[in-house]
């Protein structure tokens, strides 16, 4: 399984699309969001925005990998790699694997920038902590960008992917906080994956452990989404 993780790892990052778009981005909405109207002025809120664009940024990159894999089953790759000893497990574990370490580049351009533009200040434990946390929380949104692409078309992929991305965004409070939102919305975000995994970031600036609430949800999200990737395959089986 090493050898096909470390063949996927180099093909995601030699795609320059990925490099640009997948680390550009996060960290040019952070900054815009931090610095136009005044909202530069407030360091908390530096801080606790450059958390929800980094793990924007981390979902956005973990989901990704869904439409490459919609594209390989649709040139045959998937065909030629059931031919090898990979049974389905294996093979969506080297995929959430691959996926996971592509995240990293997205978490750490984002915190760059909240420390060395937008000044942002932590302890050394804390930056360690929100690198960790942020590239291992990812894995559920990794491997339910897995099972989209098993599943579906490539073009089915990016709309499912980016409708998600968007939906997660906007209700798990990685762009606006959730006190500004009705009471009812509020509720629902706080159940979302997104906002369970923001949480582990903003705890960790806040100076805490993340709440059990937030690792519960994270926990549930990724039994479904790796029970839904793993069926997502087999049933690819039946499509290539």
């Amino acid at each position: 399984m090493f050898p096909y993780v470390a063949l996927e790892i180099r093909r995601t990052l030699r795609d320059p699309t990925f490099l640009v778009f997948g680390t550009g981005m996060p960290v040019m909405m952070y900054l815009l969001f931090t610095n136009l109207g005044g909202g530069g002025t407030y360091d908390d809120w530096k801080a606790a925005s450059m958390v929800g664009m980094a793990a924007y940024g981390a979902l956005g990159s973990s989901m990704a990998i869904g439409t490459g894999i919609a594209s390989d089953k649709s040139l045959g790759w998937l065909r030629q790699l059931r031919i090898t000893p990979l049974d389905p497990r294996r093979a969506v574990a080297g995929r959430a694997i691959s996926g996971s370490v592509t995240v990293l580049p997205t978490v750490l351009t984002v915190l760059l920038a909240g420390a060395l533009v937008n000044g942002v200040r932590l302890a050394p434990w804390q930056w360690g902590a929100l690198v960790v946390l942020l590239w291992i929380g990812a894995l559920p949104f990794t491997l339910l960008g897995i099972g989209n692409g098993y599943r579906l078309t490539p073009q089915g992929t990016g709309v499912v992917n980016v409708a998600c991305l968007m939906g997660f965004a906007v209700v798990g409070g990685l762009w606006f906080p959730l006190g500004v939102f009705p009471g009812w919305l509020r509720a629902v975000g706080e159940f979302t994956p997104a906002y369970g995994f923001a949480d582990l970031g903003w705890s960790t600036i806040a100076g805490h452990a993340p709440p059990a609430g937030s690792l519960a949800v994270l926990g549930v999200w990724l039994l479904l989404s790796g029970g839904y990737a793993v069926m997502s395959y087999r049933r690819s089986a039946r499509t290539v």
